[in-house]
């Protein structure tokens, strides 16, 4: 399994958060997929798992308004739209990370 310990975290505007992992890799997540992707009890049915809010309901122009710690080992966003509970975990957002080479490495979903 890839690093899930972050370096370097940084809001860049307010579209895009960017995580350098320990590892030297560079993670960019657009703010309307990682809203999308949040994995609170309001998002993700905690009995299911399935997702209740994904991408179509999300404002395509949802921002990040403020990015906090959680401790040792998650982020807090705060969005655009009023969301705020969602506790994104340094493993979650590392296993998330949708640049090619994550993607490659997870191999086909099956």
């Amino acid at each position: 399994m890839p690093s899930a310990i972050p370096t370097e975290i940084r809001k860049r505007a307010k579209e895009r958060l960017s995580i350098r992992w320990d590892d030297g890799h560079v993670s960019e997540y657009p703010a309307h997929a990682l809203r999308a992707r949040c994995p609170c009890a309001s998002c993700v049915d905690e009995m299911t798992g399935a997702r209740k809010v994904g991408p179509l309901q999300i404002t395509p122009h949802v921002e990040i308004l403020k990015v906090s710690l959680v401790g040792n080992y998650a982020l807090q966003v705060d969005w655009s739209d009023g969301h705020r509970t969602g506790i994104y975990s340094f493993d979650y957002l590392r296993d998330i990370c949708s640049c090619d080479e994550c993607v490659s490495s997870r191999g086909p979903k099956g």
